[in-house]
Parts: structure tokens; C-alpha cells; sequence
């Protein structure tokens, strides 16, 4: 599904995020990106979703080879992969119902097809009855979860969420990631870089450590770590 060989990471002003990253994660998997702050996580994240290419190494999704794509091919990609970002990016004048319709709007999706989907997904993140409210009606969680709604409305086989929860309460911490359990239970493979070492130490799921740019772990059933 995702493999990595290789893989590293220089950016323009000399600082490397990435060295010698080697991976595979199956279809269907969970896995968690663990590390201190600046070890890399969001960068091997961006890797995945094509935000950002290797400076060497390979990286391939779907017997796609990512690093040889034409701009204009990196579209059809991101609709095989959905994106959770911590600080939610919700179009702020959309409604929610409009929030996740435009996911399955920019892929010409039928408005019939649109609005049954669109309901579908928010009665999963349990938000039916907020479609006609705006985000700045919503509390942190609730448009987190709109955001979650709106990664997975077109179906994509990986879901990608950076730091979901990293803004919310532990309250609203668990119910995101009962909803990431369900999403991953359909089939979907789920990868989150996360910082916290409560919901990695109990719901328990591969974890793949990264310090200094470098995988230090890589274990089945993992727990967080200590970092310093």
C-alpha cells in the first residue's frame, strides 16, 4: 500500500528532516507517527500526501511511484488518500453540509450521489443534525470532526490525520478516535502522527518512532516511548 525506500528528506535551507527511512504499511492497517517536536513526523506525513517530494529514495502508494508524478497527476492521488490537520482547515463561509460536499464536488461527483454521501458521513461522525451550521457555531471538536467527515466523503483507502487531536480536550480526544477506529474497522488504512502518549499507550496499534530523522522503532502492539 505505502512503501518507502530509501527515503530522506533536505529542504532548501540545509536542514534535513528524513534520513534513510525505510517502510511498509498494508492496506488496512492503524499506525502511529511518534517522536519529540522537529523529529520529522510531519514531514514523513507531507511525503505521503505528495505535499512534499524526497530529496532521494523512493516512494511509492498503489504501485504508484510518487516521486515520478506530473503535477498534474498529484490530484488523482489525494483522492485516493484523505488528510485530518489539527487545526481542522473548514471553509469558514461553507455550512458544514458544504464543507463536505465540496470534497465530492471537485471530483464531479452527481448531486444525487453528493447529498447522500455527504449525510452519510456526518451521521458516522455523529453531526447530522449541525449540517446547516457554520464552524464558528461549532465547538473545537465538532469541527474536527466535520474535518474527518470531509477526509473520508469520497471513500479514500488512507486516511492521514496530523496531530487530529492535538488541539482538544481529552473528552473529545476519545471520541475522535473512536471515529478513527471505525473508519479503520471499514477497511481504511489510518496513519496519525500523534503526541500523545495516552491514547497510543491504550488503544494499541502499530507504532513507528521517529527521532533526528531516523526511525528508531517499529512495533506491532507499541506503546509511546520517553522522550526527552
Amino acid at each position: 500500500m505505502i512503501i518507502m525506500k530509501d527515503v530522506s528528506k533536505t529542504y532548501s535551507n540545509g536542514v534535513t528532516a528524513l534520513t534513510g527511512i525505510n517502510i511498509n504499511i498494508e492496506k488496512g492497517e492503524f499506525v502511529y507517527i511518534v517522536g519529540p517536536s522537529g523529529a520529522g513526523k510531519s514531514t514523513f506525513i507531507r511525503l505521503i500526501y505528495r505535499e512534499e517530494v524526497p530529496t532521494q529514495g523512493e516512494i511509492i502508494i498503489k504501485n504508484i511511484r510518487t516521486n515520478e508524478m506530473k503535477n498534474k497527476e498529484i490530484p488523482y492521488l489525494r483522492r485516493e488518500i484523505g488528510v485530518v490537520f489539527q487545526d481542522f482547515k473548514l471553509l469558514p463561509r461553507l455550512t458544514v453540509y458544504e464543507n463536505v460536499a465540496f470534497a465530492l464536488e471537485v471530483i464531479e461527483e452527481s448531486p444525487r450521489l453528493i447529498q447522500d454521501r455527504v449525510m452519510e458521513v456526518l451521521d458516522l461522525v455523529g453531526l447530522k443534525n449541525k449540517a446547516r451550521s457554520f464552524p464558528d457555531e461549532l465547538s473545537g471538536g465538532e469541527q474536527q470532526r466535520v474535518s474527518i467527515a470531509r477526509a473520508i466523503a469520497n471513500h479514500p483507502k488512507i486516511v492521514i490525520a496530523d496531530e487530529p487531536t492535538g488541539n482538544l480536550d481529552p473528552e473529545t480526544s476519545w471520541t475522535i478516535m473512536r471515529i478513527f477506529e471505525e473508519i479503520n474497522l471499514r477497511g481504511t488504512t489510518l496513519i496519525m502522527a500523534t503526541h500523545s502518549k495516552e491514547i497510543v499507550n491504550t488503544i494499541k496499534k502499530r507504532v513507528i518512532a521517529i527521532e533526528n530523522g531516523i526511525i528508531v522503532r517499529d512495533e506491532d502492539q507499541g506503546d509511546y516511548g520517553i522522550w526527552l
